[in-house]
């Protein structure tokens, strides 16, 4: 059905970045949108295939972001494409609490068969990750009857004022924003790079902390669920070190606390596997999740234990837009390219092709002072060389070269000094290395 052209898969630059174009559409973006709204690249984009993004001045410039983790199948996936149309032309809402329709329920079928675990599960669908974590801490504390909820240093959750309040971040997400909702509790997350006790021992450590504030500042039995990422994501894609997941899961097992799993930014095959939990063969009570879920279009779940999901009174749950039948379609079309395309082992190849390559970097340039996370999710810490100290200028020095050179890198970390790598899944590799280029020509010119 789809009759677009695919762009090539290559940079090329015919102006500058920003081009003329794109310069005076971006003073009418400035004129009519909210100052609130941050920029990545200063470009307009018109068109886009896969991995690479075409602005209005024809620029082709490399997408290492897929719109934050979003794109996973590439942009304008031919198989989302033909089902939003198909979809589009049928109808473009009903809500499904109103009059349901096929495809909510046929997302949620796949959502439980794929999701951890091989208990019976449920699945609910709402707008965006962060609607999708406030209804799973909704459906925590309705199920266990409890009130707390913890969350982790560095973890992000979303912008709404629960999720701000989940959030460890200030700036720029909660600054001006409070006061944030209550009972919840954080607590420390093992962060290697930062730790201040002995590597060696960081699990062990880690998990005493936490479950000794719990159980001494909160107490367990007042917890409804321990929220986590299993990769965290604006916080710098800290990876937590082997055995701490399986740790938190088995303490909130022993306490009746649910362990729920924020795979907004980590799912969908980015880190290597379906879910980034899989990694340890962790199996949480409720997995969230969104961004690469639908190809692009507005759409999130919580999937949980049926006993947990089904606890909820009748129409306690749901919202107008909740599973809107145009972006439950891309989502069929995304879980599908998903799996006959095998893109879970396409992210483990060409996840060993970026790790390779930031490793070399990390080799050459001594202000990269970690290369972290898994499959196409990982990211690169900047020091100022012979200290641990966070290196700001030179993460911004990095990214405005590569955009200048037509490559999108995202930024993120508590202390402003990481960059982030989520290209889509289906990027050649080829073009992944001319990316890596770029990058290594951009430490050299620090």
């Amino acid at each position: 059905m789809t009759t677009t052209t695919k762009l090539s898969q290559e940079r090329r630059l015919v102006t500058a970045i920003p081009g003329p174009k794109s310069t005076e559409a971006l003073k009418r973006r400035t004129e009519a949108t909210s100052g609130g709204l941050g920029m990545a690249i200063p470009v307009i984009i018109e068109r886009a295939s896969d991995a690479i993004l075409l602005d209005i001045d024809g620029n082709q410039i490399i997408d290492l972001g897929s719109g934050i983790g979003v794109t996973n199948v590439g942009n304008a996936a031919e198989r989302v494409v033909d089902r939003v149309i198909e979809q589009v032309q049928a109808f473009t809402h009903t809500c499904f609490t109103v009059a349901p329709y096929m495809n909510y329920i046929e997302v949620c079928e796949i959502l439980n068969r794929i999701t951890p675990g091989t208990f019976k599960k449920k699945s609910l669908l709402v707008n965006s990750g962060a609607e999708a974590v406030e209804n799973a801490v909704k459906v925590a504390r309705h199920y266990t009857k409890r009130p707390a909820i913890v969350v982790f240093e560095h973890s992000y959750h979303g912008r709404t004022n629960l999720t701000m309040a989940l959030t460890a971040k200030n700036m720029p997400y909660k600054e001006g924003f409070g006061p944030f909702a209550p009972e919840i509790y954080r607590v420390p997350m093992p962060y290697s790079l930062h730790w201040v006790g002995p590597k060696e021992t960081i699990t062990q450590d880690a998990l005493a902390m936490v479950t000794s504030k719990i159980e001494k500042e909160i107490g367990a039995h007042n917890v409804a669920a321990i929220l986590i990422e299993p990769i965290q994501g604006e916080g710098g894609f800290v990876v937590p070190p082997k055995g701490f997941l399986p740790g938190l899961s088995k303490y909130a097992a022993e306490n009746g606390i649910l362990f729920i799993a924020d795979e907004v930014q980590t799912g969908f095959a980015r880190t290597g596997n379906m879910f980034a939990v899989e990694d340890e063969n962790v199996v949480p009570d409720m997995v969230i999740t969104a961004k690469g879920i639908a190809g692009g279009l507005p759409l999130a779940g919580v999937t949980g234990r049926a006993e947990v999901m089904d606890s909820v009174h009748a129409a306690g749950l749901g919202g107008t837009y909740g599973g809107n039948p145009v972006a439950c379609a891309a989502a069929l079309g995304t879980l599908e390219t998903l799996e006959k395309e095998n893109l879970v082992q396409r992210s483990r190849d060409l996840g060993k092709v970026l790790t390779d390559s930031l490793n070399k970097l990390a080799k050459k340039h001594p202000v990269i002072a970690e290369v972290r996370g898994r499959g196409l999710m990982q990211a690169i810490e900047l020091i100022v060389p012979g200290t641990n100290e966070p290196n700001t200028a030179a993460m911004q020095a990095v990214v405005k070269y590569c955009q200048s050179k037509g490559v999108l890198v995202l930024t993120a970390g508590t202390y402003v000094n990481v960059i982030r790598f989520l290209p889509p899944i289906v990027i050649t590799e080829e073009l992944l290395l001319d990316a890596m280029s770029v990058l290594d020509e951009a430490f050299a010119s620090l």
